[in-house]
C-alpha cells in the first residue's frame, strides 16, 4: 500500500467504526455462552442477540412488535442471505424466476444453481441509464399469468453495486403483490446510504450487510415477511426457527445492530456524501474537459447512491487504470468485489448495452463516512496525473 493511499472502495467493504469495534471487544469478554443454550448464561446471550435483531428490523423499516412482526435471519454475510432467499424457494411454491440482468454475483450464481436444479430462470433487461425494464416486468407478469407460467420469484436489488443507480423496489413490489409473486431485494448497498423500507417495498424478502456501512465482516441478515416460509439450506440444529442452523455470534450481531443505528441515526453523512461525490464528478468533468481527456459518468440521469461514482475513461483499460491508480495511491475498483480478478467485463455494464469502450474503461469509486473533503481532492490530483500519463503514452504509440 501506498504511503497516504486514498481509499475509494467502500461499495466493497468499510472500515470498521472503532466505536463498534470497542463495544464488540466489550461483548466478547463478557461470560456470554450459547444463545441457544437454556441456563442464565445462555439467557443472557440471548437477549443481547435479540436486541439486535429488534433493532435492526426497526432500522430495515420492517415490523418488529406483536404477532405479525417479520423475521431476521443471522447470516455469515449478504452472500448467504441471497442465497437462502433464493434457493430456499419452497418446491411447492411452483413458478419461473426473473432476476434482474443487473443483480449482485450472488444473486445471479444464486439463480443459475436453481436453474441446474430444474427453475427456469429468466433475466429482467435494464435500460442504458441502469435501471430495470419495468415495463418488461410488468408485461411478463401479466402475460405469464395469462398463459398459465407461473412465476414463483422476482429479485430486483434495490440500488446497483457497481453504478450506484436506485432501481424502482416501490413499484416492483406493488406489481409483486399483485400478481401474487414472492419478491426478494438485495438491499446491502442500501442500508446505511439511503432510505430502506421493508414493508413499505412489500418485499417478501430482503438481504442486509453490516460490512457495507462500518460494520463488522462476517454477518449479514435476510429480513422475512411474517408468514413467508423457507427451506433451509444450512441444517444441523433448531437455531434462528430452523431456517439457518449454527451457533450465533453475540458479539457480530450487537455490532451489526450499532452500525445501522448510527446511520440512522445520522442523516447527514447521507448529505455529506452526496456533496462530496457531485463535487468530486463535476471537478473531474471540469478538468479533464480543459486537457481533453474523455470520460463518461455512468448512471448519472438516474437517481444514485450517494456515495457512488462509475466513471469510465477510454480508451484506458480498466484494469490498466485501476493498477495504476492503485500505484498513485488510489484505491478503486473495476466492479463488484466478488468478481475481482476476472477478466470479464462487468455483467452490468454489458446489461445496460452501453458501447464497448466505455464498459472497457470504466472504474469504480466510492466514499464512506468516513472520507474527507481534502483525500478527495488529493484523489483527483492523482487520478488526473494517471490519465495525463496514459493520454502522452498513447499520444506517442500513436
Amino acid at each position: 500500500m501506498t504511503e497516504g493511499s486514498i481509499y475509494l472502495d467502500n461499495n466493497a467493504t468499510t472500515f470498521c467504526d472503532r466505536r463498534i469495534v470497542t463495544a464488540m471487544a466489550e461483548i466478547a469478554m463478557q461470560p456470554l455462552a450459547n444463545p441457544a443454550s437454556q441456563h442464565s448464561f445462555g439467557r443472557q446471550a440471548r437477549r443481547v442477540v435479540e436486541a439486535a435483531r429488534d433493532e435492526l428490523l426497526a432500522c430495515c423499516g420492517a415490523v418488529n412488535r406483536g404477532m405479525q412482526s417479520d423475521e431476521l435471519v443471522f447470516c455469515s454475510g449478504g452472500t448467504e442471505a441471497n442465497n437462502l432467499a433464493i434457493l430456499g424457494l419452497p418446491d411447492e411454491l411452483i413458478g419461473q424466476i426473473l432476476v434482474s440482468s443487473i443483480e449482485h454475483p450472488s444473486v445471479q450464481a444464486a439463480s443459475e444453481l436453481a436453474q441446474k436444479r430444474g427453475r427456469i430462470v429468466r433475466q429482467i433487461p435494464s435500460n442504458s441509464d441502469g435501471q430495470i425494464d419495468l415495463p418488461w416486468l410488468q408485461a411478463r407478469l401479466n402475460e405469464d399469468r395469462i398463459v398459465q407460467k407461473p412465476v414463483a420469484l422476482v429479485a430486483v436489488m434495490s440500488a446497483n453495486n457497481e453504478t450506484g443507480v436506485l432501481q424502482p423496489v416501490s413499484e416492483v413490489g406493488s406489481l409483486c403483490r399483485s400478481t401474487g409473486v414472492r419478491f426478494h431485494i438485495d438491499a446491502v448497498q442500501s442500508l446505511g446510504k439511503h432510505d430502506v423500507s421493508f414493508q413499505a417495498w412489500q418485499a417478501d424478502t430482503m438481504t442486509i450487510c453490516a460490512h457495507k456501512l462500518h460494520g463488522p465482516v462476517g454477518i449479514g441478515a435476510l429480513v422475512v415477511r411474517s408468514g413467508v416460509f423457507l427451506d433451509a439450506q444450512t441444517v444441523g440444529g433448531f437455531q434462528q426457527s430452523s431456517i439457518r442452523a449454527g451457533t450465533e455470534s453475540v458479539a457480530l450481531p450487537h455490532g451489526f445492530a450499532m452500525a445501522a443505528k448510527f446511520a440512522a441515526e445520522d442523516h447527514s453523512r447521507l448529505v455529506r456524501m452526496q456533496l462530496l461525490r457531485d463535487g468530486f464528478e463535476a471537478e473531474l468533468v471540469s478538468r479533464c474537459n480543459r486537457i481533453g481527456v474523455e470520460l463518461e459518468i455512468i448512471g448519472c440521469n438516474r437517481p444514485r447512491l450517494p456515495n457512488t461514482s462509475c466513471i469510465s475513461f477510454p480508451p484506458i483499460p480498466r484494469q490498466t487504470l485501476q493498477m495504476a491508480l492503485d500505484l498513485a495511491g488510489v484505491a478503486c475498483s473495476t466492479g463488484s468485489a466478488c468478481e475481482s480478478g476476472s477478466a470479464t467485463p462487468s455483467h452490468v455494464l454489458r446489461a445496460m448495452k452501453l458501447p464497448d469502450p466505455i464498459v472497457q474503461s470504466a472504474v469504480r469509486f466510492s466514499i464512506s463516512a468516513m472520507t474527507s473533503e481534502s483525500e478527495l481532492q488529493l484523489a483527483i490530483e492523482r487520478i488526473l496525473n494517471v490519465i495525463s500519463r496514459s493520454k502522452a503514452q498513447t499520444a506517442n504509440v500513436s
